[in-house]
């Protein structure tokens, strides 16, 4: 039996911390091998999704099949992030969920606005977060399925 190949994970967050945490959490409890990358703001994730700046050399099969989107980033935030995936013909069929510190309902509105797939707050305690990335993990590279790059 060959191996299941899981779409990577492009994960846009500025806080080393939540990132590595986020990473932490994944190698131990999350049971599938799925490339990750990270952007530290919005402009880098844009040159990675739209492959300029250090970029330049990814195909298109080198696209995410999920983004997940902290809000609050330096330089261009996530909510232009997302705006600007979801109004691009290439890159609007990938799901992004928005895990953001923001419990603010406009935020979670105007994301909904924008078409994010998921909004979720991000807990504050660690077994509340190892809980929420596993299922964010299960639901979205178990259980959807994804688009592919055709």
């Amino acid at each position: 039996m060959t191996e299941r190949r899981y779409p990577s994970l492009l994960v846009v967050e500025d806080s080393d911390e939540d990132f590595e945490a986020f990473g932490r959490i994944i190698r131990k409890t999350c049971n599938i091998a799925m490339p990750l990358t990270r952007c530290t703001d919005g402009d880098e994730a844009l040159d990675f999704l739209h492959q300029t700046g250090q970029y330049t050399d990814l195909s298109a099969t080198d696209l995410p099949g999920l983004i997940l989107l902290d809000l609050n980033l330096p330089g261009t935030d996530g909510r232009e992030v997302l705006m600007e995936i979801k109004q691009d013909e290439q890159l609007k069929e990938i799901p992004v969920v928005v895990l953001t510190t923001s419990s603010s309902p406009k935020d979670v509105h105007t994301c909904y606005q924008f078409g994010v797939n998921s909004y979720m707050v991000k807990p504050t305690n660690i077994e509340q977060l190892k809980t929420s990335v596993q299922l964010l993990v299960d639901y979205w590279f178990k259980v959807a399925v994804l688009p592919t790059t055709v």
